[in-house]
């Protein structure tokens, strides 16, 4: 990123029930990818069903149609309903990004 853009930084503990998550999570990677302003994405999960999705973004604005998305609004219901106990959302600007790769 050589300008500053928004992460949406997407903190969750998932329930035990699996009806269709990982099929649903991989189709929200490819929606977002096509969507304006999407930048990129990185996600983990650890064995506790611990979770971070960090998402970069050109604008507020490409982060607000990608919350509006009708594919993504199914995923958040069925996420509230099924697949997590507990989640947040968190968006802030990026100004600086440092690498390191050995």
């Amino acid at each position: 990123m050589e300008h500053s853009c928004y992460a949406v930084i997407f903190t969750s503990e998932r329930t035990k029930k699996d009806d269709g998550y990982v099929e649903m999570a991989k189709q929200m990677v490819e929606f977002a990818a096509k969507q304006p302003g999407f930048l990129g994405i990185e996600s983990v999960r650890d064995s506790n069903g611990h979770g971070i999705t960090v998402s970069y973004w050109d604008s507020l604005e490409a982060i607000q149609q990608w919350k509006e998305h009708a594919g993504h609004k199914i995923a958040q219901e069925k996420g509230k309903q099924q697949w997590y106990k507990r989640f947040a959302v968190r968006v802030c600007k990026v100004e600086r990004e440092y690498f390191f790769e050995a």
